[in-house]
């Protein structure tokens, strides 16, 4: 097995023995009962990414943008993405000033 991979089959002979799920996972879960959703989930079980900064967090999108135009952002190497974003909050700051 390779460092990356991670092993998938478990080790335990009891399943009384498998750890306590955290409060908080419980809070997020779906509740079915005889297949009828009575309570949807909330969230996810992991929380990815560094948590907000700031008054105003940056907020995940997603969006569709035309191959040429990733492409240049692309060859730039790293940080394409904060590239772009440069290029939108430029252009929602000019639009601001021009329509004040």
């Amino acid at each position: 097995m390779s460092e990356r991979e991670r092993d998938t089959k478990g080790n335990w002979i009891d399943p009384d023995d498998a750890p306590e799920w955290p409060d908080e996972v419980w809070e997020r879960a779906q509740i079915s009962v005889g297949g009828k959703v009575i309570r949807e989930a909330t969230g996810t079980l992991t929380r990815r990414g560094r948590p907000p900064q700031g008054d105003a967090p940056k907020q995940q999108v997603t969006l569709r943008l035309p191959r040429h135009v990733l492409d240049h952002f692309k060859v730039g190497g790293a940080g394409w993405q904060t590239r772009i974003g440069e290029v939108l909050e430029r252009h929602a700051e000019k639009a601001k000033r021009k329509s004040a």
